[in-house]
């Protein structure tokens, strides 16, 4: 087949159920494995170049609409007639229905069933690794600054918190994602603050900057300097990738994992 992703977490999914090989064209975004890099690049993930995916007469393409602003891609691939396919996971398990759709339409059933009983091994292992935990700590996650983003309660984020032994502390918000301020953040008192900006480097966040916040500097978690820079592609991005960001996670609040996730 000849396929095309224009969302990096749909990329993510293409190398998992190893179709990298049939890729022949990606978004500008899309960073991971190494193997996809000399691939032609159809613009940010935002606004693709419809032409050139014409141009590349796919037999399907991957696309999305877990950031708002891809409903015009996802238009323009109807208007032009384009196959195409569109995820929008905001949980877990819709993350391991996206994998096995994916596997469906690919001739990938098998290894998509295998993958998905793996990846659902690794959460339960998480699962039964902090179960034994009475006092979860408290996190905050930033999507964004300002205006402030963060996840809530249908969100994989929260999932992510639960199984490391943390719970987002907007959990209660019934939205996937939440508009909201400081002063919110600060009522809610976290244990942890754990900066991961949406198409943001690591190298470019600043946690300093959370120190000059309005009645930041009486949370304990900035006192005691519990300030995270976490990487976005490990925790901002629908794929299997998140079990990455778990790990991580875990370690960073415990000192300890199960065995991690591997490829």
């Amino acid at each position: 087949m000849r396929i095309i992703s224009i969302c990096p977490s749909n990329t993510e999914l293409a190398a998992y159920l190893n179709l990298t090989t049939e890729l022949v064209g990606i978004d500008d975004y899309s960073d991971w494995p190494d193997s996809i890099q000399h691939l032609p690049r159809l613009g940010p993930d935002l606004s693709i170049n419809m032409d050139l995916v014409e141009e590349l007469s796919p037999d399907l393409v991957l696309a999305s609409l877990s950031v708002p602003g891809m409903e015009k891609n996802v238009e323009e691939l109807e208007k032009r007639g384009i196959p195409h396919v569109v995820y929008q996971p905001n949980t877990l398990q819709e993350i391991a229905d996206n994998l096995l759709d994916l596997g469906k339409r690919t001739g990938k059933v098998e290894e998509a069933k295998a993958y998905v009983a793996k990846y659902k091994a690794t959460l339960d292992a998480y699962k039964q690794f902090t179960s034994t935990i009475k006092k979860r700590k408290k996190l905050y996650w930033e999507w964004w600054p300002k205006p402030v983003f963060t996840p809530g309660k249908f969100n994989w984020l929260t999932e992510i918190s639960r199984l490391a032994g943390g719970i987002n502390i907007f959990e209660d918000v019934e939205l996937a994602s939440v508009q909201t301020s400081w002063e919110d953040v600060l009522t809610r008192q976290p244990d942890e603050i754990c900066l991961a900006w949406v198409g943001v480097r690591t190298t470019k966040v600043k946690p300093e900057a959370v120190h000059k916040r309005p009645g930041w500097p009486s949370l304990e978690a900035v006192k005691e300097n519990k300030i995270h820079v976490l990487e976005e592609a490990l925790f901002c991005r629908p794929s299997p990738r998140l079990l990455e960001g778990l790990e991580k996670l875990t370690f960073l609040l415990w000192g300890d994992a199960p065995k991690g996730f591997k490829r």
